[in-house]
């Protein structure tokens, strides 16, 4: 587990000047970590069965970007790849620098392999995944810090989306040159965004419980032409059986991005459908850029450069 993401500072390492997207996937594939194309300038998969398609064959990455030349590039997050990636957004008025830096503070995210700077002014900050052990992807929209493992995927530099008008590239902005470690990912959302206890489990609960599991399979199963609407009909259910909306995007995030539906399109057409059913609700509006954290160390404004892991980041 530790040599993917190893192989993939590696590769990155090497992107000192403009590279195509298509070499970057060449490389990648030859250092073992699989990949796959998204549309140009955005983050849906092009493939027919999403991140499920990722490979490390170089004669279906050469026919990838040979069909699709200005394809992004994306791997699969969590036990595949070997890789997770701490997300961290900027929403309005919640900006997720801050919350990363209490969890550094905190000794939750310290020992990250790599950090790239995202389109939005966020930041994605890359750990070796928990062998033999499962770490689904989450959403914590509160902190403004999200979790992709398994189930999820992520684009890479030399990657670029559209974005208020404007093509922005994803950059490498850190690597850590001494060795990284795992990440606890249940005990980091804990710490970023507690819930209370739950209450007894009740034979309703256990019900609903499996209702909700079914529902998640319906969706992961939805063709194109069909997904959009699938999920928005699937969220309006969680919305009504009185689901708390972050809890739908848990279990709705993972199903959907089986169907082949990018993360973004997702949250928003959950959104929507606990808008359209619970009109009371409303959600915070995303907007680009960040004030600097405390001290800066996460500041959107940062520079390539490397760090050894007990050294300031600044």
């Amino acid at each position: 587990m530790m040599a993917a993401t190893d192989a993939l500072a590696g590769v990155l390492t090497q992107m000192t000047g403009p590279w195509p997207v298509s070499a970057a996937a060449r490389e990648l594939a030859a250092a073992g970590v699989p990949v796959f194309p998204c549309v140009p300038g955005g983050k849906r998969p092009l493939t027919e069965h999403g991140f499920h398609d990722a490979t490390t064959d170089p004669g279906q990455v050469e026919a990838w970007w040979r069909t699709h030349p200005d394809a992004n590039l994306a791997v699969p997050t969590g036990a595949t790849s070997g890789m997770v990636v701490v997300d961290v957004d900027v929403h309005a008025p919640t900006d997720g620098y801050e919350a990363f830096e209490r969890a550094y503070r905190a000794g939750l995210v310290s020992r990250w392999a790599f950090l790239v700077s995202t389109p939005s002014g966020g930041m994605h900050a890359y750990y070796p995944a928990t062998p033999d052990r499962a770490q689904r992807s989450w959403q914590a929209a509160r902190p403004g810090v999200d979790f992709r493992g398994d189930g999820g995927y992520i684009l890479l530099p030399p990657s670029m989306v559209s974005t208020n008008g404007a093509t922005v590239g994803y950059r490498v902005r850190q690597i850590n040159t001494g060795p990284s470690a795992t990440l606890d990912s249940d005990r980091l959302r804990d710490f970023l965004d507690p819930r209370p206890t739950p209450p007894p489990t009740t034979s309703d609960d256990v019900q609903r419980s499996a209702d909700v599991s079914r529902l998640a399979t319906w969706v992961a199963a939805r063709g194109e032409g069909e997904r959009n609407r699938g999920l928005f009909w699937a969220a309006c259910r969680l919305a009504e059986n009185g689901v708390p909306a972050p809890d739908a995007l848990d279990v709705l995030t993972a199903a959907a991005s089986q169907s082949g539906l990018g993360e973004r399109e997702i949250t928003t057409t959950v959104r929507s459908a606990y808008r359209t059913t619970q009109p009371q609700a409303r959600p915070s509006s995303t907007v680009q850029g960040s004030p600097r954290a405390a001290d800066g160390w996460f500041a959107r404004d940062a520079t390539v450069r490397t760090s050894a892991p007990g050294r300031r980041l600044s």
